[in-house]
């Protein structure tokens, strides 16, 4: 009996009810995933008590001798996984990690350069809806023609700037990012180099996406996204330097307590990417992704750039009649959960947008593979292309509830 149900029912019917809508649907954005269930039985446990203001065996802080074990667990994981020499597993979140670093490397108004939000950017890179935007002076660069960025022409937008850091990373970019070529124009104008790994760490942990190191000066990530670990962030770097600035830039800088519970979850989660079957579990991400792209494009779709490299794509619409919204409610209805997003050249407002993203991560921690994958998108196709049928959409609802059936994620009487 949960000892939940007993003490808030309706918190507890809720819960049911979100359990039962992630195993009912297919969860396609690109940054969630399934976590494992010793990840939330860490996350549930007694360290959630636990006050441990510092770093291990430098606390504010008495009874702290096993939270510092379970922080330099996470600690020498982190390390270990991404080949790096430091690293910061306190950040509350990617967003946080992200401003920890600028807070390490930056003044106030110092010239940021990141990629361009509507192009597949995130709001952490400088957007002026962001703190980063509204602390830093921010410049951006985007994509070409062809969804792809164009090197030679961030070099120039650099020269011009001048900028103090340069952030390389995305949100909704379906290509590998060449961290060597950003490094090259990042020492031209004697930038910092910073890249934010959040979606592309689990294939960069797998070696299925190239690593940043040696070439950025400092890497942030989150922990869940493609490394399926618990919803946190995480700041590393090889520069012993840049590693102190960072420690005191997330606390006491931005943060006070770490969440102990969440990094003992980090922890739990870092063991699984080291394991050999990782590899596999990011193989199949990618296999998964590119078989759900070329669906798309033999349906007609706009997939940008014409194709992915990673866990996700963006389908374009700019082409079509409806928007990103109306294609995203039209899937939910048929029980695929995508995202709303904006596209290169937008034409919509970011509450509209002229796109969806989609990705792979989720079913394929599930165990679906490019089988599942060819099937669900050509259902997507079908309700795209009579999107206003919500007949079609009620019958491949049920279609993909029968399909997702076959690939349950966690029982019911734990979670």
């Amino acid at each position: 009996m949960s000892i939940l149900k007993n003490v808030d029912p309706l918190i507890y019917e809720l819960t049911q009810n979100e359990l039962e809508r992630q195993t009912n649907h297919l969860e396609m954005i690109a940054s969630e995933n399934f976590t494992y269930p010793a990840v939330m039985e860490a996350m549930g446990s007694v360290f959630t008590n636990k006050y441990a203001e510092g770093y291990p065996n430098k606390r504010y802080y008495g009874g702290c001798e096993f939270a510092d074990k379970v922080e330099q667990l996470a600690i020498d994981r982190a390390c270990e996984l991404f080949g790096c020499n430091y690293a910061n597993v306190q950040p509350n979140s990617g967003s946080q990690a992200n401003q920890g670093v600028y807070q390490a490397l930056l003044k106030p108004f110092d010239k940021i350069l990141g990629m361009d939000l509507s192009q597949g950017g995130h709001l952490t890179h400088g957007s002026k809806v962001s703190s980063s935007g509204k602390t830093y002076s921010s410049f951006f660069y985007g994509v070409d023609e062809n969804g792809r960025i164009d090197y030679e022409k961030v070099m120039e937008i650099a020269k011009i700037v001048k900028p103090k850091l340069i952030v390389c990373g995305a949100s909704a970019y379906p290509r590998e990012i060449n961290f060597e070529k950003f490094r090259v124009i990042a020492d031209e104008v004697g930038a910092y180099l910073f890249a934010d790994i959040a979606h592309i760490a689990g294939l960069v942990a797998a070696d299925e996406h190239p690593s940043p190191f040696p070439h950025c000066h400092i890497v942030s990530s989150t922990t869940h996204k493609t490394l399926r670990g618990p919803r946190g962030g995480l700041i590393m770097t090889n520069d012993e330097d840049i590693a102190k600035k960072v420690n005191s830039a997330i606390f006491p800088g931005i943060q006070g307590g770490p969440l102990v519970h969440v990094i003992a979850a980090k922890a739990v989660g870092f063991a699984e990417n080291l394991k050999p079957e990782w590899k596999e579990y990011a193989k199949d991400v990618k296999a998964n992704t590119k078989k759900l792209s070329d669906v798309l494009l033999k349906r007609g779709y706009d997939v940008v750039s014409g194709g992915t490299d990673n866990h996700l794509i963006l389908v374009s619409f700019l082409d079509k009649t409806f928007s990103g919204k109306e294609a995203d409610i039209a899937l939910g209805n048929a029980g695929i959960t995508v995202n709303k997003n904006t596209v290169p050249g937008e034409t919509r407002s970011p509450f509209v947008t002229s796109g969806v993203r989609i990705g792979a991560a989720a079913l394929t921690a599930r165990g679906m593979k490019t089988e599942q994958f060819e099937i669900i998108a050509n259902k997507i196709a079908d309700v795209l292309d009579d999107i206003e049928n919500v007949d079609l959409q009620a019958k491949i609802k049920q279609e993909m509830k029968e399909l997702a059936s076959n690939f349950i994620i966690y029982d019911r009487p734990t979670y």
